[in-house]
């Protein structure tokens, strides 16, 4: 057994002070992913910082029409916020797909957007796995890779799929983490919050070791536009997507006067497909145009052995989103 210290943290600036005292530590919040870590003996803090008791757990309208989301705001809580589901309802679709009720009571909206990733490699703690392992090579590629390894933003050094559902709704809607380190506070764009794996798989956020995610502030809503999520997995409950879509896309008449789009399942991160937006935008809204930016959102992708079957699977999701958003 591994022993580590725990510490209870009162405030934000205690936590922070706590957690940059010299130890290997790690911020302790719902634990839905930090606690499976730590039995795996993947993750070996010698200290957790306990933040449930920071005052984290509120959502803030702005005057501006965003949305500021507390760290510690379950994934229950804010998939059945009133603001989530009648102005972000990709959201709060993409909350309520992952999971189980009892992990989405606990689970935060922190640490979700720190989730690690699902492969069996990097969990079984003997495989060759650069983001476990440095430099010690990567078992996915030439191993079974079917659902929880990416054909997007891939590298010679790692495969791993990103698992989350919400972050990928974030990342269609546009947000920022906003972050407090000894340094201060500073905001990163949630775009450039996920690193990809290039040379360095081990590098996965955009985050010092000693800062604290204190909210995530949501992007106002496209004005007009209506959004939903939709996730393709292999069972309909407590399943990472193979490939999942958030769309959001308003429309004047038949036409698409904007669009936002990410993927999830299909990626090693939160996929925001930029080109594929373009493409949408005043394009009659029918199936020629949505098969066109299904195709241009999937350039670039490399399947593996068992997991090419994303690529088409990544479209259908696309088209079918886009389909059902713009239908009547």
């Amino acid at each position: 057994m591994r022993h580590f210290e725990y510490s209870r943290a009162d405030s934000v600036e205690q936590a922070v002070a706590t957690y940059s005292g010299g130890k290997d530590a790690s911020f302790l919040a719902g634990g839905t992913n930090l606690l499976d870590m730590v039995k795996l003996d993947i993750m070996r803090p010698e200290l957790m910082v306990d933040v449930n008791r920071l005052q984290l757990s509120q959502v803030e309208e702005l005057d501006d029409g965003r949305l500021k989301v507390g760290a510690m705001v379950s994934n229950a809580a804010l998939a059945r916020h009133p603001r989530a589901e009648q102005d972000y309802r990709v959201l709060s679709e993409a909350l309520l797909s992952g999971a189980s009720t009892q992990l989405r009571n606990k689970a935060t909206t922190g640490g979700n957007v720190m989730q690690r990733v699902r492969c069996p490699y990097f969990r079984d703690g003997t495989s060759a796995c650069n983001k476990r392992d440095p430099g010690s090579g990567c078992s996915a590629i030439g191993g079974y890779n079917r659902s929880v390894h990416a054909v997007l933003g891939t590298s010679d050094q790692c495969i791993a799929s990103h698992p989350s559902d919400m972050c990928v709704a974030m990342a269609a809607i546009g947000a920022k983490v906003n972050v407090v380190g000894p340094d201060g506070a500073r905001d990163i764009d949630f775009l450039d919050f996920h690193l990809l794996p290039g040379d360095k798989p081990w590098e996965e956020f955009a985050l010092k070791d000693d800062e604290l995610i204190t909210h995530v502030t949501l992007d106002a809503p496209l004005q007009g536009g209506k959004s939903g999520y939709l996730k393709l997995r292999d069972r309909s409950s407590y399943q990472f997507a193979l490939a999942s879509s958030a769309v959001i896309v308003a429309l004047d008449g038949n036409t698409i006067r904007d669009a936002r789009l990410a993927l999830g399942g299909v990626a090693t991160k939160p996929w925001r497909a930029l080109e594929a937006e373009q493409a949408l935008k005043g394009q009659p809204a029918n199936t020629a145009t949505f098969e066109k930016a299904a195709r241009i959102a999937m350039q670039g992708a490399k399947g593996y052995e068992h997991n090419a079957f994303k690529i088409p699977l990544g479209q259908q999701a696309i088209v079918r989103t886009l389909t059902n958003l713009t239908a009547g």
